[in-house]
């Protein structure tokens, strides 16, 4: 009883292409089907330092950034607010003067040439929150009593590290 063998082809196998395209292209069609695009979710906006640029750009001055300290006495009371290294006091006076301050150095409110300016807030560890959200509205603008409308003045705000009290 023989059995029936396969003649020798010689070592080569005869694989049939179209068969493999059909399935590589449906595999290929349902990896596209199951992508998911999302867009990126939040603010993305990355303040980068600036570098030195091979040329200058003279149309636009640069306004330095607005530095305003919050010290706090032992209590965590406002003992004294300074613009710059300049003393403005303490109670509503000195946050009136802080946003007349301001508003000196950007000119016009809604100025497009000054919405790049930053007001860095350092306030001492001890503060109550109260005087640093006071200075945050100061600084970004008043209600005109005119037409009861918000003007802006800035509107980029960031905080100094903080820093813990020398006495602890």
């Amino acid at each position: 009883m023989g059995s029936k063998r396969r003649p020798d082809t010689g070592g080569k196998v005869d694989v049939p292409m179209a068969p493999m395209i059909d399935i590589v292209f449906q595999l290929l069609i349902f990896f596209m089907l199951q992508l998911k695009i999302m867009a990126p979710e939040g603010n993305f906006d990355i303040n980068m330092p600036l570098g030195q640029s091979s040329q200058q750009s003279s149309d636009a001055p640069l306004v330095p950034d607005i530095k305003i300290k919050l010290i706090s006495d032992a209590n965590g009371n406002l003992a004294q607010l300074k613009f710059g290294e300049r003393n403005l006091g303490v109670g509503d006076g000195a946050f009136e003067a802080l946003g007349a301050e301001v508003l000196k150095i950007i000119g016009t409110p809604g100025n497009p040439a000054t919405k790049d300016i930053e007001v860095e807030i350092d306030a001492d560890y001890e503060l109550h929150y109260e005087y640093v959200i006071k200075a945050v509205s100061h600084c970004t603008g008043k209600i005109d009593p005119q037409t009861k409308q918000l003007v802006r003045y800035v509107e980029k705000i960031k905080f100094a590290p903080p820093r813990l009290p020398k006495n602890s």
